[in-house]
């Protein structure tokens, strides 16, 4: 879906729209090299995959910090990194890497993880780039310790830059993935929502909202049908209609199945989602995740499959539609579901926003109430008294909301005595990996057994 004030939105935008009208689902890698030729050749093989795609440079861990003169002298000794260091490149060689790449057809995103991301947006607002992600919360906590005050000071200015580009140029909020896995569903929504209406405050006219997959297809499918919601009320409005935005679905960001055949299992249920819940971008991952660093080729391989697998979803759709007399409300539709997503979410942002009259102020002081608090984050300035739980059927619930308010069913839900141990922790940590593996198992069990 996309808001209404479409014009001048920029060339990412303005992609994502046209493979949605025509029915496709544009997938997108988490992948950069250090060398200026090696990043050209990866973002040359997405841009060659047989499906609407997105390039993505993800920078290096040390540009990420800020941390430029290491990531320049690394470069310059050919030391491994795990990612392209974009400032140590300069704007002049990113260009170089993104010109005769960089089209109508494939527009190119830099995705980094900076809290304070100054040098590195302008650095890639000066190459060219057609897009970038993050936000004043979401590259603030999971990443390290800088000031939540600091981030959001530093992201009004990203924000600003990115405005006044001649080129209008894509802002994705990360609000969608805090710490990868154990946040509500309603948390990530809200914060999505919330950094996305600090990206307008700042005066970004193209944006889109992220969501993490989870634990449960159901839940998963009911908070993408509640982003969509929250974005569609809260983003409206202004004389120009709101700004241009779509939602992106990330495959789980969490401990990866071990198994060649559970990590494409996993994919393959982000993939499905992601059309049915309505994304228009899906962020993939590889089989690689578990073990190291993927590769060019293991990059484009999940691409296609993550493309083929949607593609097939989508026909299914179709089929089922045909077959009922009746057609089916779409799936990110207005209507609740049995998990409460919408209903926490909207009052969690109404909560927040209530603290002050600007974005950036209202969510600085709803962390520093407790109203926002990531569960198992330990940034100072966040709470951590909220706590989650997966239960037995992969559902993320609230063991101690902490003073996050809820509506009163979800509170009612709660369990007094939900206290969460380590070892419960890390059982939790590794639920994908083991329910995924364990698909994996079983069916090679299986086929042992009809072949003897």
């Amino acid at each position: 879906m996309s808001g209404p004030g479409t014009a001048g939105a920029g060339r990412f935008a303005a992609h994502v729209r046209r493979a949605r009208e025509s029915g496709s689902l544009v997938v997108q890698p988490r992948m950069g090299f250090a060398g200026a030729r090696r990043m050209r050749e990866g973002l040359q093989a997405v841009r060659d995959v047989a499906a609407p795609t997105a390039g993505t440079v993800t920078v290096d861990s040390y540009t990420r910090v800020g941390q430029y003169a290491r990531a320049l002298e690394a470069l310059r000794s050919g030391a491994e990194l795990n990612g392209f260091p974009l400032v140590a490149h300069g704007s002049e060689g990113t260009r170089e890497v993104l010109d005769g790449v960089a089209s109508e057809e494939f527009p190119i995103q830099v995705r980094h993880g900076s809290a304070l991301a100054g040098r590195l947006v302008a650095t890639a607002c000066a190459a060219g780039a057609d897009a970038t992600e993050g936000g004043p919360v979401s590259y603030c906590l999971p990443y390290g310790r800088v000031p939540l005050r600091d981030s959001v000071r530093a992201w009004a200015r990203c924000c600003e830059l990115i405005a006044a580009r001649a080129e209008p140029m894509h802002l994705e909020t990360f609000g969608g993935g805090m710490l990868g896995q154990l946040c509500p569903p309603s948390v990530l929504v809200a914060l999505s929502v919330l950094e996305a209406l600090f990206f307008r405050e700042h005066g970004v006219r193209s944006l889109s909202l992220s969501y993490a997959q989870q634990t449960h297809p159901g839940q998963d499918l009911e908070a993408l049908a509640a982003l969509h919601r929250l974005a569609a009320e809260r983003l409206a409005g202004g004389p120009d209609g709101g700004p241009d935005w779509h939602v992106v679905l990330y495959t789980f960001m969490g401990v990866f199945p071990r198994s060649a055949a559970g990590a494409l299992r996993l994919l393959e249920e982000s993939a499905r989602l992601a059309v049915r819940g309505g994304a228009a971008r899906l962020v993939v991952k590889t089989p690689a995740e578990a073990h190291r660093i993927p590769t060019l080729e293991e990059n484009v391989a999940a691409l296609e499959f993550a493309a083929a697998v949607a593609a097939d979803e989508r026909d299914r759709i179709r089929v089922r539609a045909r077959t009922r007399a009746r057609p089916r409300p779409r799936p990110y539709g207005p209507a609740a579901g049995p998990y409460g997503v919408y209903e926490e979410a909207a009052l969690l942002v109404d909560c927040v926003l209530e603290q002050a009259p600007t974005v950036g102020e209202a969510l600085l002081r709803a962390f520093a109430a407790g109203l926002l608090d990531v569960p198992y984050c330990l940034h100072p300035d966040n709470a951590n008294r909220a706590r989650a739980v997966v239960d037995p059927w992969g559902v993320l619930r609230w063991a101690d909301p902490g003073r996050v308010p809820l509506p009163p069913r979800a509170r009612r839900a709660v369990s007094p005595d939900a206290a969460v141990g380590s070892r419960q922790l890390l059982d939790m940590l590794g639920f994908n990996e083991r329910r995924f593996d364990v698909e994996d198992v079983l069916g090679r069990r299986l086929a042992d057994g009809a072949a003897a």
